[in-house]
Order: structure tokens, then sequence, then C-alpha cells
């Protein structure tokens, strides 16, 4: 076998035998992963693949393409968080060698393991592969269309090394169609990012166009011809609402903070310095010594194209009100690409690591290892953290939960400081090790974090919340959250459509759990503080209160419609 393709066979195999393992062993975060899970999850008890719902009302908010993937998931591992997190874990194998492969058709092998390499040892990329939320496959697709029109470009004049051996419109119609998909998955953030993108390269190219005007044309409408034939399907059977609304929520996404996730303007930059360590290093050091920038040749125009992707991604979420993490996750393509350029030229001893990059990599890298040795023994003395918390009694209620931590889960912070020390320290004779060691030692940190910290985590914040609607898998009832937005209610209770509201009015339908005719009994969750009001709903039987929720149990009554119709 070629030397590319044993390698390629590596790669996939280490990723999987990373990713693949234990998916299902945490329970799902809310809101996201819960939320995108149950739209699955809906789409299997309603048969319907057509259009997204959740709570078996229509959803606005995403197209269907990644629940399709995980409801072809929990058809054939199960309803669960497994299913749910399994096409990011195929994706991560994807990715990688999708990395490895460009870039050693740009450079070397070595360059496409460098790559590969610095993807699956920084933090949030490694971590988001075992995750159930959109963004990796979101990020892959938009990835692949641009990368195919960078490929339909280069064909088109002529540039050296590279070998492309079909026609540019080829090219181009399979970059458009992955757009496409990446809409498909997750709206027009993917026409914007890569559109943006080719007008920044025009703008560098002085204006100029730098393939035919009929390429754009193509580009574009391939790119959005996924979309618009659901949206027809859709609007031949339902009418336009969804095509109204859902361009409403995309507006509103871009133009106004959504509730709980404002921030300011240089969030993006720390999330990709702290979150992308070490890549993000190694990555401003390319930024600050980039070479070729003139030259007519593949590797030098593909250093331009992830110079302009990594700022317009960086800049575009910076003007975007709502900030959530992993909004700026198609960042790390291309900073994984300039990290790895960066390592490339040490390795060639074309230019050295500063006394800065040190100072860089052990800082984050120290801050990160306290970070996982503390927790533990702020864990084991939670009345410690009480009192920093005073006006969260929510929070403080959290910490009351029986979470048995050892204290040795610190070891995870130990083993990483320690190798990322010797990987700062080899850096300067031997780079080879030293970079291994960096990266190596935070894919271990996160995959430990995963094992030993997150399902902590999660039995703080949720895990009370989460066993309570559990236990009603399989029973004939109503449940629902007072006074907090949740999905973990719909996904753990498996909820039939049956018990879809009978209106999308939210008040309506509590007042009708509350005080109804209901035909089943109601199961109710709230946030401590949201108590007071409970207690004054005379149908309502408190049942118990645990680590900040506290929960009610309306019984199915026997008459109470003419109380139900004085309401």
């Amino acid at each position: 076998m070629p030397l590319n393709r044993k390698i390629s066979w590596l790669i996939a195999a280490v990723a999987a035998v990373t990713f693949m393992p234990f998916l299902g062993r945490v329970a799902l975060f809310d809101w996201d992963e819960v939320n995108f899970a149950e739209c699955a999850r809906e789409m299997i008890a309603l048969g319907d693949y057509l259009r997204v719902h959740i709570d078996y009302l229509p959803f606005w908010e995403k197209p269907p393409l990644f629940f399709w993937l995980q409801a072809i998931c929990m058809h054939l591992f199960g309803v669960g968080e497994y299913a749910a997190r399994f096409p990011n874990a195929v994706c991560g194998v994807l990715t990688l060698v999708l990395l490895f492969h460009v870039g050693a058709s740009l450079h070397h092998w070595r360059f496409g393991l460098l790559w590969a390499g610095a993807y699956f040892g920084s933090i949030l990329p490694h971590f988001y592969f075992r995750s159930g939320i959109i963004d990796p496959w979101f990020n892959l697709l938009i990835f692949l269309g641009f990368y195919f029109f960078i490929l339909s470009h280069w064909r088109k004049n002529n540039f050296t090394g590279v070998n492309l051996n079909y026609p540019a419109p080829i090219y181009l119609t399979i970059g458009g169609l992955c757009l496409s998909l990446a809409l498909l998955a997750k709206g027009p953030a993917a026409l914007i990012i890569t559109g943006l993108c080719l007008m920044v390269y025009w703008v560098r190219e002085r204006f100029g166009w730098y393939v035919p005007v009929s390429y754009f044309i193509i580009y574009g409408l391939l790119s959005l011809s996924a979309i618009l034939i659901w949206y027809g399907i859709e609007t031949l059977q339902n009418g336009p609402q969804l095509a109204i609304e859902f361009t409403k929520y995309q507006y509103r996404l871009f133009t106004t903070p959504d509730a709980g996730h404002e921030g300011f303007i240089g969030y993006h930059f720390v999330v990709l310095l702290i979150g992308c360590f070490p890549a993000s290093i190694f990555a401003i050091k390319a930024m600050t010594t980039l070479r070729n920038r003139h030259e007519r040749t593949a590797p030098a125009d593909f250093q331009r194209w992830m110079t302009i992707l990594f700022w317009v991604v960086l800049i575009l979420f910076s003007i975007v009100k709502t900030k959530i993490v992993h909004y700026s996750s198609m960042a790390y393509f291309p900073l994984t690409y300039l990290a790895a350029s960066a390592i490339e030229e040490i390795l060639q001893r074309k230019t050295v690591v500063n006394s800065w990059m040190q100072v860089g990599l052990v800082a984050i890298s120290s801050l990160w290892a306290v970070v996982l040795m503390v927790v533990p023994s702020l864990a084991q003395h939670a009345e410690v953290l009480k009192p920093l918390l005073a006006n969260d009694p929510f929070a403080q209620a959290n910490l009351e939960a029986h979470v048995h931590w050892y204290g040795w889960e610190a070891i995870t912070g130990i083993i990483f400081l320690v190798g990322t020390m010797g990987g700062v320290r080899a850096l300067k004779k031997f780079p080879l090790h030293g970079v291994i060691a960096l990266f190596a030692a935070t894919a271990l940190m996160v995959t430990l974090t995963v094992y030993l910290y997150v399902p902590k985590i999660i039995q703080y914040t949720q895990g009370a919340s989460v066993e309570f609607f559990r236990q009603l898998e399989g029973k004939d009832c109503y449940v629902y959250t007072y006074g907090y937005r949740s999905y973990v209610h719909w996904f753990y209770a498996k909820t039939k459509p049956d018990t879809r509201p009978i209106t999308e009015d939210g008040l309506a339908w509590q007042n009708y759990l509350f005080y109804g005719p209901v035909k089943k009994n109601v199961y109710v969750a709230c946030k401590i503080f949201s108590r007071p009001e409970l207690d004054t709903v005379s149908t309502l039987q408190f049942l118990y209160e645990q680590n900040g929720f506290a929960f009610y149990k309306r019984r199915k009554p026997s008459s109470d419609l003419n109380s139900w119709m004085c309401k």
C-alpha cells in the first residue's frame, strides 16, 4: 500500500478508538445536545423526516440534515446518548483523514500528519468530536465546499504545486454541493462565511475576477440547491410558514443577543486562544512570519485562503451579538493549518521557537492544569464555594449533589502539566519530540477530562433533573418545566406524540396542565427559586427537592372541568 494510504488507515484507527467508545456513559448536555437529540427522536416517533419538531411542534431554528444522521444512528443503536453523539465521532475520523490528505497533497506526508495532529491534539477541536452538536459536520461541509472551490480556481488558472486530474467545473460542482449540505445542516452562516472569504480574496486580487463570473453564479446556485429543495417540498406540503420563521430566527440570531449568550467583542479571540491550545500559539507564530505571500503556487495560495478564512470567522462572530463557544469553531480548520505551517518551519529550522511562544505555552497549559488540579479538592470541600455563590441559591444547591470525588482525579492536571512542560523544554533542541509531547498531552488530557470530570459536573448541573425524568420513561404522562428552558424532560421521559401541547401558546398550555381537565398525570420540575410560585398552585403535589430542582406531581383529576372553564 502507498505510504499515504497506510497513514490514512492509521489515523482513522486512532480516531475511531479515541472518539467512538463510551459515548453514552454521560448524559446529554442541556441545551444544544439534548435539543438536537430530541429533534431526531421525534422524527422517529412521528415518522416525519421532512419537518423538524420539538415537543411535537414545528421547530423553526434548524434544517434537518444533522437530525437525519442522528435518527439513522438511533435506528442502529437505539435512542440514547451514544446514538446522539456517534455522528460526530464518525465526523472526527473523516475530518482527520481529510486534513492529512489535503496537507500531504499540498506539501508532504509529514505536513499532513502535523495538520491532523494539531486538530486532534487541541482542546476544543478534539472535544467536539465527542459531542452531539451540529458544528463538527457543519464545519466539515463548509470546509469541503470551500476547498473544492479553491481547487476549481487552481485548475482554471493552472496553479503549480498540486496535482489536479479533473476539469475545473467538476471541482466547482462538488464544492457547491458540499456547501449546500452545510446549509441543510445549520443554515445560512455557511453561505455567509464562504461568500465573505471569496469577496476578501477578490479585494486582495485588486477586484480582478480570479475565476469567471459564471463560476460564482453556478457555485451559488448549487450551494442553495439542497435547502431550496427542502423548502420547496415543505412549502408544497405545509405552506411557507417554515421558510418565514426560519429566516426570522436567523436574522434575530445575528442581530440580537440570545438570552444568556451575550459577551464582549473579544470573546471569540479568548475562546480560540485558550480553547485551541496548543495550536493557537503556533498559529500566532505563523501569522507573524507568513512566507511566500506573492507566489502563484497552490501551497502559497492555500495559506492565503486559510488566513482569510480565519479572520473572516473571527471578525464575523465577534460582530454577531450572540456569543456561544462553538460559533467560532469553523476557525479550527485554518487555525490548525497555520499551526502546522509554523511547526513545519520550526522543524526545517527556518524559524525558531521564540521566548514569547514558550511563555504562552507555559501560561495556558498551567492555567488548564491548575483548574484540573484544584477542581477535585474544591469539590470535596464544597462549603468553601457556597459563600461565593450567595446571590445564586440554585448554584449553591447544585453543590449539595452527592458526587463522589476521590481526589486522585487531579492527576489529569499533573500529567498534562508534566507533558506540556516537557514538550516546551524539548522544542529548542528536539522540536519534533516537543511538538508530539504537547499535542499528545493535550489529547490525553481531554480524554481523561471527559471520563473523570464531565460525568461528575453533569451530576451537579442537571443530574437530579435527568434522573427524575428518566424514571418517567414509558409512563403515560405529561412532563413540564416551569420557569426555565430545558429539553431534558422530553428526551429522558421519551414523551409520545399524544402528549404534545393542544396549543402553541405556552401560557395556555401551562394553564391546561395546572388547572385543565388533563387525561393523565402531570409531572413538573422547577428550579428552587420558582418554588414559592408553584407552591401556591393547589393542584400540584410537592414531591421532593434535590440539588437545586424541585419536583411536583398533579394526579389526573376526576372532574375539575368547571374549574378549568372558570380559568
